[in-house]
């Protein structure tokens, strides 16, 4: 299924391949399997291992009672900033603060892991094909090129592997995913099907590790991931639609590649300054991309991003160069944990990079909008002076707030501002010890930004940004967006 994407370094999403839509797999010649099958007129078979439980529970009740049931439901609000890479937890890719002994599924399923990792692309392609051989209604459901989605598949297993035994970090992670995965059409009874070819794609490619144990055991983390995100999507539907139209008001080319684009959305859109919607554009069907909002809530309900054209990006080269006012595009919910804590009396560190800089103004308009003075120290980095596409608006902003501090660093050629590395410029300013960090850009710049941060006395659990691992995958996907 689909995982969602985070922003990119320059604030838009790579992840894209521009080229023909990739024609229908052919049919994959079924490995054989110890797998049962069910009939294929029945979605949902009575007894079948791939049930989520919500569905068992139903079952239950129509037969115990016999009345209609729907999936079972529960009450808890979705938190816009719910995520594994929310300060105090840890999100996929990243230890966490203790490794407690694994149980005896997450040693049989990381073991499977490891034997298909050296041939993943292979796995996740012969899934795929098993998938829309058998079930070819499900193919309408996914972007015409599959090989960003590939990859994301595998990411999604390794999370779920790693954090087996971590229900809180799990739950987060797949919570967002369930939630997310409403904007592609996706059904409960979509799971079962998954579920199946996946195990069957695995039984093939891993024949060291694979046996009745290390299925049985799939069987039953899976079973729990289906579960976690039917909830959760079925929760969200209470209170959200699974998208927005939003209709182009202003498009504002600031660069030959960056253009900021204002939008109006078809009804109320919730978020949080810090925050990151995935967009759909009208030439590109089903393909999404993620983008920073680059302002706070605002009184209009109008919403902006800074989108730049990356080689070969179907969304970004859309929005930039194609967008017009008065086209409309499709927006999934608000995700992303990098928000102010207004309880807070520290300072705010903010690193943005490239149109990263979108999140960090929006950041900006935010403590301004709730008017208690704390100090703002903002680094503006760029390759070179021309880079520095929204200098004026932050440099305005600073004339406006006391509290604000705006600092241009450039890594290469002249500068009016500081030159430099990024990191390596903020460590010569400070202390930062009273301050939280918040970074935005390239994965390199957040990476060696937090090792920067920490190395000089900001504890991790005050440093916000997005997710170095889902970042890291989308700019190694063809490196587009």
């Amino acid at each position: 299924m689909n995982a969602p994407t985070t922003p990119s370094a320059d604030g838009s999403t790579p992840g894209e391949d521009i080229g023909r839509p990739a024609a229908r797999p052919a049919a994959p010649e079924p490995a054989a399997s110890p797998v049962p099958r069910w009939s294929r007129e029945t979605q949902w078979p009575p007894g079948s291992r791939w049930q989520p439980l919500a569905y068992q529970e139903r079952e239950h009740r129509r037969t115990a009672e016999d009345v209609p049931g729907g999936i079972v439901r529960h009450d808890e609000p979705r938190s816009h900033a719910a995520g594994p890479h929310e300060p105090g937890h840890h999100h996929p890719g990243h230890p966490g603060p203790s490794t407690p002994t694994p149980s005896p599924d997450a040693l049989l399923i990381r073991a499977t892991l490891a034997e298909i990792e050296p041939i993943a692309d292979k796995v996740t392609s012969y899934f795929y094909a098993l998938l829309f051989v058998r079930h070819p209604d499900l193919r309408a459901l996914f972007p015409a090129a599959m090989d960003v989605q590939r990859d994301r598949l595998f990411k999604a297993l390794l999370a779920a592997a790693q954090y087996a035994d971590d229900a809180a970090t799990l739950t987060a992670y797949l919570s967002q995913l369930g939630c997310g995965h409403r904007k592609y059409g996706t059904l409960p009874s979509h799971y079962p099907a998954v579920g199946e070819c996946l195990v069957d794609a695995l039984s093939r490619y891993a024949p060291q590790t694979w046996g009745e144990e290390a299925q049985a055991a799939w069987v039953r983390v899976y079973t729990a991931v289906s579960q976690i995100m039917i909830d959760a999507a079925a929760e969200d539907e209470r209170t959200s639609p699974a998208w927005w139209q939003a209709e182009v008001v202003s498009h504002e080319p600031r660069t030959p590649d960056i253009a900021i684009v204002t939008l109006r959305p078809d009804q109320p859109y919730p978020f949080l300054a810090g925050q990151y919607a995935s967009v759909e554009t009208p030439w590109w069907p089903r393909v999404w991309r993620n983008y920073s909002f680059s302002c706070a809530p605002r009184e209009d309900g109008l919403l902006s991003f800074h989108v730049k054209a990356v080689p070969a990006g179907w969304v970004s080269r859309a929005l930039v160069h194609r967008a017009r006012p008065g086209d409309v595009i499709r927006l999934g919910p608000a995700t992303g944990s990098m928000t102010v804590d207004h309880s807070s009396d520290n300072g705010m560190l903010c690193l943005g990079g490239g149109t990263g800089i979108a999140p960090i103004k929006a950041l900006v308009e935010d403590v301004a909008r709730h008017g208690r003075s704390r100090p703002v120290e903002v680094f503006y980095g760029a390759r070179h002076n021309g880079d520095l596409y929204d200098i004026d608006t932050m440099l305005r902003l600073q004339k406006t707030h006391p509290w604000l501090s705006v600092r241009p660093v450039v890594s290469d050629g002249p500068t009016l501002g500081l030159s430099g590395q990024l990191p390596q410029v903020v460590r010569k300013y400070g202390p930062w010890n009273a301050y939280d960090a918040y970074l935005s850009g390239p994965p390199g710049m957040i990476r060696s930004g937090v090792d920067t941060l920490v190395g000089i006395g900001i504890p991790s659990d005050r440093i916000r940004h997005d997710s170095i691992d889902e970042l890291t995958a989308s700019a190694t996907s063809s490196a587009t967006g």
